[in-house]
This record gives C-alpha cells, sequence and structure tokens, in this order.
C-alpha cells in the first residue's frame, strides 16, 4: 500500500446536555458551531454509538473543518450521561482567551501535577488542557490525547500500519501526525486497565477515496478490526460520504472518511448555532 496522504478531521464526544455543553463550547472555550444536523434514525456505521434512535450532531471549532481540527458532539436523545472510561485522554488548546472567559463566566479551572497548562472539564467530563499562550499556527487546537495500554503494539498500528509519522517519542507516549500543521495525535501509556466504557470517541480522518480499499485490505491483512466495512452514507440533503470504520488494538474507534464527499458534506452553515438552539428549546427530554 503506497503512503496515505491523511489529514485530522474530528473527534466525537457523546454528550447528555446540549444546552450546558453549547454554553461550554461558545462561551468558554470560544468555539464556533459549523454545522448541526439532526437524524431520525441510528447510523449504519454507528455514529452516534450503539444507539438505534433519533440523535442530533453538532459541530464545533475555531475555523472550517477543511483547515481546522474540530468537535463533534452527538447527542442521542433520551440519553443524559454516559459512564465515563480512562481511554479519552485530553484535548490541548493555545488559547490567550479561554481562561479570562472561565473566570469571567466561573467555570472551574484546575491545575494538574505534572501536566503543563490549565484543566478544565466539560459538563460530560471531558478533559481540555489549555495552554495560556497563542497558537503558533491557525489553529488553537493543538493535539488530542488517547490513553492505551502498550505502547509498542500501538506504535506498531499507528505509525506502520495506518501510516502516521512520528513526531515525539519518549518511553511512555508517542505523537503522530499525517503532515502539515494539523492537529497532533498523542498516544499515551497508562499503567491500570483500560476502559472505554460508554463515553468512548472516535477520532475521524480524511484520505483520498482511491486510498480507502487498500487501507481496509492492508488492516485486514494484518489482522486488525474493522469495525465496519467501507460503506457510503448519506445526509439528509447534503453530499454522501464514504466511510470505513476500523479500531486499534485498545478498541479506539477511527473513522477514514473520503476527501472528495467530506470537503462538501462539511461546509460551514451560516444558520448551525440558531439551529442548535432552536433543538435545544424544543427538546422534550430536556425541557427545563
Amino acid at each position: 500500500m503506497s503512503a496515505i496522504p491523511g489529514r485530522a478531521l474530528h473527534y466525537v464526544f457523546k454528550i447528555g446536555d446540549r444546552a450546558k455543553n453549547a454554553f461550554f463550547f461558545r462561551q468558554i472555550l470560544g468555539m464556533t458551531v459549523l454545522r448541526h444536523e439532526e437524524f431520525k434514525e441510528g447510523c449504519d456505521a454507528a455514529c452516534n454509538g450503539p444507539y438505534d434512535n433519533r440523535w442530533s450532531k453538532t459541530m464545533v471549532g475555531y475555523g472550517p473543518e477543511s483547515s481546522y481540527f474540530v468537535i463533534e458532539l452527538t447527542y442521542n436523545y433520551g440519553v443524559s450521561s454516559y459512564e465515563m472510561g480512562n481511554d479519552f485522554a485530553g484535548v490541548t488548546i493555545h488559547s490567550k482567551d479561554i481562561l479570562s472567559r472561565a473566570a469571567e463566566h466561573s467555570y472551574p479551572v484546575t491545575q494538574v501535577a505534572g501536566r503543563e497548562g490549565s484543566l478544565l472539564t466539560s459538563p460530560d467530563g471531558y478533559k481540555f488542557y489549555v495552554i495560556d499562550q497563542p497558537s503558533a499556527g491557525s489553529d488553537p487546537v493543538q493535539s488530542v490525547e488517547l490513553n492505551v495500554s502498550n505502547l509498542k503494539n500501538s506504535r506498531k498500528y499507528w505509525h506502520n500500519l495506518l501510516q502516521m509519522r512520528v513526531l515525539e517519542e519518549s518511553e511512555g507516549s508517542l505523537r503522530l501526525s499525517y503532515g502539515g500543521e494539523q492537529a497532533s495525535l498523542q498516544i499515551t501509556q497508562i499503567a491500570e486497565p483500560l476502559n472505554r466504557a460508554k463515553a468512548y470517541g472516535r477520532i475521524a480522518f480524511a484520505i483520498p477515496a482511491a486510498k480507502q480499499p487498500p487501507l481496509q485490505e492492508a488492516v485486514k491483512a494484518a489482522g486488525g478490526t474493522i469495525l465496519t466495512p467501507l460503506i457510503t452514507l448519506d445526509t439528509p440533503g447534503k453530499a454522501t460520504v464514504s466511510v470505513v470504520i476500523l479500531g486499534d488494538p485498545d478498541g479506539h474507534e477511527i473513522c477514514f472518511v473520503d476527501e472528495e464527499g467530506f470537503g462538501p458534506l462539511s461546509q460551514v452553515e451560516p444558520d448551525g448555532s440558531q439551529r442548535l438552539d432552536k433543538y435545544i428549546e424544543k427538546d422534550p427530554f430536556q425541557q427545563k
């Protein structure tokens, strides 16, 4: 298989209260709602987890997904919370504004021994480490960190099989990227057993459609886990994309979507924030 020209897109969080999360991501982190989509039934690629019900997807970030790493907030109607595991370690953001906004709104900020930056925790328990300095590049989101049980095995998978370039390496962690100024993936080995629980997420990358079949075959030949074989997914009124969903040695979910379809699908909706607020207001499960 020839080299993969990949691009980091987003990480998926399952959330239990859209109103609280809308406040945190917009008012505290300072992100913008890029688009909001509603679905009447579950996703064929388990995009919303193992739930066959009405759900929504809200993309938030500091700029369009064509050049920024963003966050996907997945909400399953009627599910108010998810059991947190220890698989997700955090998102690192460089910003001179977040901590002042947190102080203005009396939002809790803590320090973690041996960890750079200030910790803000989302309403559902996801960790965000804020480095109080301007971003070196255009995107404030610097990295996404996942915990693993065996760094050696994870290195073979992410570097050798998925062909991500190693940027930094130490005894207990690894930082990888497909190149450019995109957000990097940090992988850290932990001593305790890895538990993905119910709140487990998914990281997504875009690659050319022509690279998806050979990637799937390479993973299959290596005995890797294919959670969802190459499939096409429709979003009502929008572009159709093809995706293959993989599972790394610890079960972390990885989505590879075709760049050609995802470009049109991920266009910013000028009314995304208003649409999110409208559905929050009329949500029968979260009426105040």
